[in-house]
């Protein structure tokens, strides 16, 4: 599911959210709801990914990446996810699972982030950390190098060499991955170079109060009470760090389109002139 966030004041957009299927293996989030492989296998229904979370500039300058986290935990998420999978079969089952969304996780760029840690509003937290990932990875290939160990499995006849048939449902998250491994394989070389070590800080983010006795078997009836709407959730934001970070730093009203076409292409950002201006009405 993706959703973009806009701000009504001038129909500009302020971030995106995009929430996808959630990996099957996570220790730490595993760990975190103490489930068993079987409840793991019936629960992940439950459970999202947020593989892009964010504010796009000037909006970043004014902290609206908290904001945009902070909307993953709203109504207005929990009814879309509802509508779009509430009454779907499970593709092998064959059963209605009556998906409802109790679990988002999400992970850092790399370390620790300030973004998600201590996230909260109010009496509410948004993101908690419950850990970090194991550093396996595959940032290190890059594309002309990955498209070289595709060429070779395809002279092999591997049988990932061809994207739609590596696609196939149960064969894994991961293409790329799972590419690259079979291809150092074949080559007698040892997969594990594709641990980078780098780790991520692995946080997690419960739209039930009770979620980890809903997947645990422990509850049945999930406690949703304090999911607010985005509304609520914006004017709480704005308020807490929208308007004070734009009394603090002014410049983002320098911002213009050139920035951000500069931005795109990679070349390097003029120096922010600060100037003494009352903030703009942030309304979303």
């Amino acid at each position: 599911m993706r959703f973009l966030v806009w701000d009504r004041s001038n129909n500009k957009l302020m971030g995106i959210i995009a929430l996808g299927d959630p990996v099957f293996n996570m220790t730490a989030r595993d760990s975190h709801l103490g489930w068993n492989a079987k409840q793991r296998s019936k629960g992940l229904v439950n459970v999202m990914d947020a593989y892009v979370l964010g504010a796009v500039p000037p909006y970043n300058q004014l902290l609206a990446g908290k904001l945009v986290a902070c909307l993953v935990r709203t109504k207005e998420v929990a009814e879309a996810f509802e509508q779009k999978y509430g009454k779907t079969k499970g593709i092998i089952s064959g059963k209605r699972k009556h998906a409802r969304l109790f679990v988002v996780t999400t992970t850092s760029s790399l370390g620790r982030s300030s973004l998600y840690n201590r996230l909260r509003l109010g009496d509410t937290q948004y993101f908690k950390s419950i850990g970090f990932t194991a550093g396996w990875g595959h940032f290190q290939i890059n594309d002309r190098l990955f498209a070289d160990l595709r060429n070779f499995l395809a002279r092999k006849r591997g049988k990932y060499a061809k994207r739609a048939k590596a696609h196939q449902f149960g064969q894994g998250p991961n293409y790329r991955i799972r590419v690259v491994r079979l291809a150092l394989e074949s080559l007698g070389m040892n997969p594990d170079i594709l641990k980078h070590n780098l780790r991520r800080e692995v946080f997690i983010c419960t739209l039930a109060k009770n979620a980890s006795k809903l997947l645990t078997g422990r509850a049945v009836r999930p406690n949703v009470r304090d999911v607010i709407s985005a509304a609520e959730v914006s004017i709480a934001a704005r308020q807490r760090w929208l308007a004070p970070r734009a009394l603090r730093r002014p410049e983002f009203r320098n911002w213009t389109l050139e920035d951000t076409l500069r931005l795109i292409r990679g070349e390097a950002q003029p120096t922010p002139v600060t100037e003494a201006a009352p903030p703009a009405a942030v309304n979303m």
